[in-house]
């Protein structure tokens, strides 16, 4: 990914339309919560990213992240609150003082984000959780090393799509979904559908 560079002003722009999709689709994400886990997923993300919005500002995109991460923590409950905001907080920590990000270095912070939820969480791929939508999208930015960063992001808003989809005939293994066992199957995963949303939001903002 060798065109373009992201600012911070654009990255502020990603968390913004993350927040307005978040809200767009509030309704399913807390109906898709509702078939295989507490109810509430779409309710929790739309009032923690909306105190992100309130709260957004910072000088370098490690500020910028770091804070809208620890907003996520302290007013979503359940999972998703922890679990985002320790990805944003990971993703501030890779990106550190810088101002702009290249795209190899956008990558790289969004590989900083997925590891910090799989030590949170230990979800692995197929366990049915926001992993398998954001593992692929990773890899697609990866993949895009050497090309153009449009592409890349396309490549991997799709495959953050595949990757929700692909959920619905997993079984459950991870969170509270996974105590139905056979019956999590035919039910697309509301952490999935919430992160395929965040690279969508990238796709949309950062090229």
């Amino acid at each position: 990914m060798t065109d373009g560079r992201i600012s911070i002003e654009q990255l502020t722009g990603w968390l913004l339309e993350f927040a307005r999709l978040v809200t767009e689709h509030r309704d399913e994400l807390t109906t898709l919560d509702a078939a295989i886990g507490d109810a509430d997923h779409g309710t929790n993300m739309e009032r923690g990213m909306s105190a992100v919005v309130l709260g957004l500002g910072g000088d370098t995109v490690g500020a910028l992240c770091k804070q809208a991460g620890m907003t996520l923590v302290s007013t979503v409950g359940g999972a998703s609150g922890p679990l985002y905001g320790t990805f944003l907080l990971r993703f501030g920590s890779s990106a550190g003082d810088a101002t702009e990000l290249s795209a190899a270095q956008f990558a790289a912070a969004m590989r900083a984000g997925l590891d910090g939820i799989v030590s949170r969480g230990k979800a692995e791929r197929e366990d049915k959780t926001m992993f398998d939508a954001l593992a692929p999208a990773v890899e697609a930015l990866e993949a895009g090393a050497g090309g153009s960063l449009v592409e890349a992001l396309r490549a991997a808003a799709e495959a953050a799509d595949k990757g929700r989809d692909a959920t619905v005939e997993m079984l459950a293994r991870k969170g509270r979904a996974s105590y139905l066992g056979e019956r999590s199957i035919g039910h697309q995963d509301p952490g999935a559908t919430s992160a395929a949303l965040l690279v969508r939001a990238a796709a949309t903002t950062l090229a």
